[in-house]
């Protein structure tokens, strides 16, 4: 059975970003698609579906231990999976400068401080 699942506020932002994006770069069609997929990755995460990495051993060793991310077409997905829930920490585009932006997480142990 899947997690409930959230957004933290920073993913918020950073959907209403790409949605932004996507709408004026193409099309709105193209821009629901996207949005779609990105919230089906979301619900593949809470269900235990998707593929994911731990960003402590492939970004910094100092980051919370439960931050994992997956790939969502040209963004990454960046998420806290507690006991009884998910936590949608961040949406990253793959071209972004990504631990850079997990070190501003610092080695706090609660993301969903952010």
């Amino acid at each position: 059975m899947p997690k409930p699942w959230r957004l933290t506020r920073q993913a918020e932002r950073s959907l209403v970003e790409i949605a932004r994006w996507t709408l004026e770069t193409f099309r709105p069609r193209q821009a629901e698609a996207y949005e779609a997929d990105l919230i089906a990755r979301c619900a593949a995460i809470a269900a235990g579906e998707a593929p994911s990495q731990d960003c402590r051993r492939l970004i910094d060793p100092d980051l919370p231990e439960d931050l994992r991310f997956t790939r969502a077409g040209q963004h990454f997905i960046v998420f806290a999976e507690m006991p009884d829930h998910v936590i949608v920490v961040d949406v990253l585009h793959s071209r972004s400068d990504m631990p850079r932006r997990l070190a501003a997480l610092g080695p706090r142990k609660d993301p969903e401080q952010h």
